[in-house]
């Protein structure tokens, strides 16, 4: 078997934390027993390119147990957990090209690895390796009869191309599922970013002045944890509709150069570029905290921040301390990617339960209706929404009501007023 990982030593640490994360994700474990009886991926070949940590192993794991043959490479440089690819090739066979910290030229290389196999399908986080595919490997495309895309970064890009004319396959837009966005996006989003920024720093949270640049489900997660955790929040917006739900949530919007000023932590979370950039730099106070949460490294301008540093050195793992011209030092956390899977572990596994239920079931509706699909991005059906939405109740054992056959009239007729 082909692979490329750290250090095989390293599986059976893997092993446990996989074995951990698969307790609490009930609702895939109940598709993978599904799986196993019908077999509804068998025959297809699915190339993916996610972040390597435990919660993906079981989804690996279950495409398996569909009868899907899987290779897994990184989608980010710094999100790989090398014990968990150790165990993913040593104890459950799967190939895996991914080491943590590896450079620009090896990351491509492992997503090239993964188009080796030619796959049927590609699951895809953030669309790096199917903007490689549709670049550098045009003469696989002939093989894929769809693919699915698991955050609001690749979406984006994939809608552009959409748009453009040249996708040249169908992708289920795995992200806009709400199970997902309303889940992963936020809950998963906000808990991971706070606990990579602790663990890097140790900082106290209470009492600091905590920016959040972007107000999307991700924006939103890490705003309302870290107001949990004592913090005063403000938000930057370019959005004018996102920044008065800011204000009425409760939190202080301003300019993001403003808000720098002042600021002690700066998150960005908007998938855009240069959120954080020269004239922030100029003004933020000595000692400010600075990180990202979106998908690419491209959110803080780490180019115009080396260039206004005359030191830089680092203090910590994933701390990086610049003293910049006029004094002040800066803090640069995680090289600016996405800090709560580079230094920590990433979304919990009960949110990326739903989340890694609707890339399984994306698979399967794929198989079942490429034949369909036009080169476009769909979101997922609604019924396979609530049906994970419904499974997820029941694993917690929490019950809701059932509309009546009189309230369901009521709601579908238009004669009934006051």
């Amino acid at each position: 078997m082909d692979y490329d990982i750290k250090d095989r030593n390293l599986k059976s640490l893997g092993k446990k934390r996989i074995e951990w994360a698969d307790q609490h994700m009930k609702v895939l474990a109940d598709i993978r027993k599904r799986f196993e009886k019908e077999k509804p991926l068998k025959g297809k070949r699915i190339g993916a390119c996610l972040h390597v940590t435990v919660e993906t192993a079981n989804l690996m794991r279950t495409l398996v147990a569909g009868g899907g043959e899987v290779r897994l490479c990184a989608s980010n440089p710094l999100s790989t957990q090398d014990d968990v690819s150790a165990s993913l090739v040593e104890d459950y066979n799967i190939p895996v090209f991914a080491i943590k910290g590896e450079d620009n030229e090896t990351y491509y290389k492992h997503i090239n690895s993964v188009l080796d196999m030619e796959p049927h399908i590609t699951m895809d986080d953030g669309a790096d390796l199917i903007s490689t595919l549709h670049s550098k490997r045009e003469s696989l495309v002939k093989n894929i009869l769809a693919g699915t895309e698991e955050t609001t970064t690749g979406v984006v890009r994939l809608r552009a191309m959409a748009q453009k004319g040249v996708l040249k396959y169908p992708v289920i837009a795995v992200n806009d599922s709400e199970t997902k966005y309303l889940f992963d996006n936020r809950y998963g989003t906000g808990q991971s970013t706070l606990d990579g920024i602790l663990r890097a720093t140790n900082t106290l949270l209470a009492g600091k002045t905590f920016v959040v640049c972007g107000y999307g489900w991700c924006g939103r997660g890490i705003a309302i944890r870290a107001r949990g955790m004592g913090a005063n929040l403000i938000i930057t917006e370019v959005n004018p509709v996102k920044a008065i739900e800011a204000v009425m949530d409760g939190f202080r919007v301003m300019k993001g150069v403003d808000a720098a000023k002042i600021a002690d932590i700066m998150v960005t979370a908007t998938g855009d570029i240069n959120v954080i950039d020269t004239p922030h730099f100029e003004v933020m106070k000595d000692g400010a905290l600075i990180a990202n949460s979106g998908h690419f490294d491209v959110e803080i301008n780490k180019k115009a921040l080396k260039s206004l540093a005359i030191k830089i050195k680092e203090l910590r793992p994933f701390v990086e301390m610049y003293q910049l011209k006029n004094g002040k030092k800066v803090y640069l956390l995680a090289e600016g990617r996405l800090v709560n899977l580079s230094a920590a572990e990433g979304h919990p596994p009960e949110v990326m339960d739903m989340s890694f239920a609707n890339q399984s079931l994306a698979a399967e509706y794929i198989t079942n209706n490429f034949k369909k699909l036009e080169r476009k991005v769909y979101k997922l059906p609604e019924d396979l929404d609530y049906e994970i939405a419904r499974m997820k109740l029941a694993s917690i054992k929490t019950e809701i009501d059932t509309l009546t056959e009189e309230q369901e009239k009521y709601l579908s007729s238009w004669e009934i007023g006051t």
